[in-house]
């Protein structure tokens, strides 16, 4: 039996009931759970991880983003994260016994039924990417909601994957769904409201602009604790470690005389990606292997 692992992102991060209540839509599959979940105000989003045999997960999840598509209003949202929809990216993961081209064909066959069945427009990202340049998620979505509900409509190439090709579902946007790695999001909160030195860090340190392997990073402010914050996707933990990513965030901002405050983990990491002494040498703020290392819940 193929495990997969999918993790859904919801625009939504400060009603508890309306996270519930879809984890819940999910939950009803037989064989699957959901592992974890987690809400950020500021960034007004939540992320549910689920977990079992591919087939019932990829029902789980339409059954997610169904609920979320009546629950949210990305008209009424607003948050620090971008997003361009209700349901805002939904990626599937190989666990044991799954391959990447089983996800691959998790993720096409969902995003076709969302299309048809919802009437929600789907983007395809990372592994599943039918063109190069729908690859990287911040490529898909880096315009937001608002910007690409106009676009849509007249730019051929922000035309959907799947689903309506010219206009956005009205209240639930698109989605964008795909497959890849084990991915860890990670967050380094600063000693310090200057979040231009947030974005400056977050541009030194990601990938694309010249810095470390498989390293996603934003800048942002975070209002509820009055911090800067350097958000991060940690896409390839082994290229790139948390370790190392926190040393280098830590070296830049002490250049500028300010301090790490401390790190958080959003949801869960692979055992492998953290050692003895990782939780304490990046400062991560409650930490529970118990409950945020993937193996001790499966």
């Amino acid at each position: 039996m193929p495990l997969v692992e999918c993790v859904p992102n919801f625009s939504e991060g400060r009603r508890k009931e309306v996270v519930d209540r879809i984890v819940a839509a999910a939950e009803a599959v037989a064989g699957v759970k959901a592992i974890d979940r987690s809400m950020d105000a500021s960034h007004n989003r939540a992320v549910v991880t689920l977990v079992g045999e591919g087939e019932r997960v990829a029902e789980a999840a339409f059954r997610a983003i169904e609920k979320a598509s009546r629950e949210i209003d990305l008209n009424q949202h607003q948050g620090e994260h971008p997003r361009i929809g209700a349901t805002d990216v939904v990626p599937f993961v190989p666990l044991e016994g799954a391959t990447m081209g089983y996800c691959i064909r998790l993720a096409h066959r969902l995003g076709e039924r969302v299309g048809r069945e919802l009437g929600i427009p789907v983007y395809f990202y990372e592994q599943a990417a039918l063109s190069p340049a729908r690859r990287n998620l911040p490529d898909v979505r880096n315009i937001g909601y608002e910007k690409l509900r106009d676009a849509v409509q007249s730019d051929a190439s922000r035309t959907p994957d799947e689903g309506p090709k010219a206009a956005l579902h009205p209240t639930a946007g698109a989605t964008v769904i795909g497959a890849r790695p084990f991915l860890i999001a990670f967050n380094v909160n600063l000693a310090t409201q200057d979040v231009a030195l947030a974005k400056e860090i977050a541009k030194k340190i990601r990938e694309k602009d010249g810095g470390l392997p498989g390293i996603k990073a934003m800048g942002f402010f975070l209002d509820d604790l009055k911090l800067a914050q350097v958000s991060m996707n940690v896409c390839d933990f082994r290229a790139t470690g948390l370790e190392r990513v926190y040393d280098e965030i830590a070296k830049l901002a002490a250049a500028k005389g300010v301090e790490v405050h401390e790190s958080e983990l959003v949801g869960l990491a692979p055992r492998a990606a953290l050692g003895t002494q990782t939780a304490s040498h990046v400062k991560l703020r409650g930490f529970d292997p118990t409950k945020q290392i993937i193996e001790s819940l499966l």
